[in-house]
């Protein structure tokens, strides 16, 4: 017997226009250890309410859609805040999202030494905090959200700063130089999910989009739309690398009825009558995998909405 996944509140597109207005941020001042200088550290959230002050562990509120990867870690008991996500103000008033690649370091002689890259990410999840280790980054996250619609396109504005050359820098192995270069990318996924009696999650992909930015663009360009492609992405011309069913260790993991955190294989390509019950919607300056990214990429991003 398989159930349909329902487990938290249902996401309708005034909320996540709302939310991708990237209007709505709330501060928290972290509390770095001593030992690396025991700095207050801002991480801003894609969130609304009173600043933060303190190394609690945050909790989104009822009204949140996305999350930012501003995190706190705690790796080896040193406390640590990383910050690739801020808002902007834009020439024309409001604010935007400004996505870069960050190169976080930690260094404590006899003790630790981390170089790891932060990719400047928005993701309609939740992720666990604090951090504490860069190994299974999806394992840490709760990866998308209840919906049921089905959209043409997702709009956006953007203006976009690309290109650099791409490394690998996961904080417990040498940073190594990748042979090509690095460009910020967005997608859209949307899943029909059930879970087994055994709590395990499988999912059929209803609906895909992706883009990535290979040119520099120095004005905004307002009102860009990507399309969604429904059913069998595979056999369309548009089909590219990113929009490949997610399974195996590129699963995302979400809770269960349980309360546990699991993968969510995609078994296979929806047809197109299926209703969605999930969207995954993320946006990165970086188009590589966990803790790579080149580091100088910029993706300032504002205006976030279904198109129906």
């Amino acid at each position: 017997m398989f159930l349909c996944m329902a487990l938290y509140a249902q996401v309708d597109n005034s909320l996540i226009q709302k939310c991708g207005s990237m209007e709505y941020w709330r501060v928290q001042i972290i509390k770095e250890s001593g030992i690396i200088g025991g700095n207050d550290k801002l991480i801003y959230r894609l969130s609304q309410g009173d600043t933060i002050v303190g190394n609690e562990i945050y909790k989104p509120g009822d009204s949140d859609l996305f999350t930012t990867s501003n995190i706190m870690a705690k790796i080896k008991g040193i406390v640590k805040a990383s910050n690739s996500v801020v808002p902007e103000l834009r020439e024309d008033g409001g604010y935007c999202a400004k996505l870069m690649n960050v190169m976080e370091k930690v260094k404590v002689m006899g003790l630790i030494n981390i170089e790891a890259m932060a990719q400047g990410s928005i993701i309609t999840a939740y992720l666990k905090e604090p951090v504490k280790d860069t190994k299974g980054p999806y394992s840490k996250m709760n990866t998308g959200v209840p919906y049921n619609g089905k959209p043409k396109a997702l709009s956006y504005d953007y203006k976009a700063q690309v290109g650099y050359p791409m490394v690998r820098a996961t904080g417990f192995s040498a940073t190594k130089k990748l042979d090509e270069k690095d460009y910020p990318c967005m997608f859209v996924l949307l899943q029909h999910r059930c879970e087994d009696e055994k709590g395990n999650l499988t999912a059929y992909r209803v609906g895909t989009a992706y883009r990535k930015f290979t040119e520099n663009v120095d004005q905004w360009v307002n009102g860009e739309q990507l399309e969604i492609i429904y059913g069998d992405a595979s056999v369309r011309d548009e089909y590219c690398n990113g929009m490949e069913l997610r399974n195996g260790d590129a699963a995302y993991y979400a809770f269960n009825s349980k309360g546990d955190l699991v993968p969510v294989q995609e078994n296979g390509w929806a047809t197109e009558e299926m209703a969605p019950t999930h969207v995954i919607i993320w946006i990165s300056s970086s188009s590589g995998p966990s803790y790579c990214g080149g580091e100088g990429n910029v993706l300032w991003i504002d205006n976030v909405a279904f198109v129906e």
